[in-house]
């Protein structure tokens, strides 16, 4: 037993001497494609070990950390943090593009206030009062379509609120937006051949009608 516990010994220190040198030439090979100096991961703390900061592990010595540096766990990490930085950079890169590539509001010099015409009936089998607007736009931009909205006393900021009244507005550029008051009144917004709401612009005469009937 004991020649038995010889042999075992020297086995166990002839591993030893050969993981030893096996970390030496490890570190001396590094050292000799590495420059330690510009390693964004390494730190040394107060107790003077080594820390790696991406994969959050401490070594003894510089040797250990270098050996740490060529292990599995630790270039996995190298990989995944270099996928990470493309693609962060890939989305920087797109919401640049995207940032210039938008276009700046388009300014138009008004020209002034459109002309129009006004008529005022009262339909002669059901008494509803009706407003027609007739209005002119002969310098409109090409390819565009006057729009109209419907705006509660309470919106509008030009004139102290009425609880009576509404506001009907008419814009197309270049043209100031103009504003007509009426009656604050349920709008009768049936459409169809014989309905009590009805718009057409007419594009060979420039000109956009709108006629309302209140209920």
């Amino acid at each position: 037993m004991s020649d038995f516990g010889k042999a075992g010994s020297g086995g166990l220190q002839s591993s030893q001497y050969d993981n030893i040198d096996r970390r030496e030439r490890t570190k001396q090979l590094v050292l000799e494609h590495i420059d330690i100096s510009k390693d964004p991961y390494i730190i040394s703390n107060h107790i003077g070990s080594f820390e790696c900061r991406l994969c959050l592990t401490v070594h003894n010595n510089i040797g250990n950390y270098l050996a740490h540096t060529q292990g599995k766990k630790h270039q996995t990490h190298l990989a995944r943090r270099a996928a990470k930085e493309q693609r962060e950079n890939l989305v920087s890169k797109n919401y640049v593009q995207t940032t210039s590539s938008r276009i700046a509001p388009k300014k138009t010099i008004k020209i002034g206030r459109p002309g129009y015409k006004i008529i005022k009936q009262r339909d002669s089998k059901t008494g509803q009062l009706s407003l027609l607007f007739q209005i002119d736009y002969p310098e409109i931009e090409s390819g565009l379509q006057p729009r109209y909205r419907i705006m509660s006393a309470f919106e509008q900021r030009v004139e102290a609120p009425n609880k009576d009244y509404q506001y009907l507005l008419f814009a197309a550029e270049p043209y100031e937006t103009i504003a007509f008051k009426i009656p604050n009144k349920e709008i009768d917004r049936t459409t169809g051949p014989d309905g009590k709401f009805f718009t057409h612009w007419d594009r060979n005469k420039l000109t956009f009608t709108l006629q309302m009937y209140f209920k």
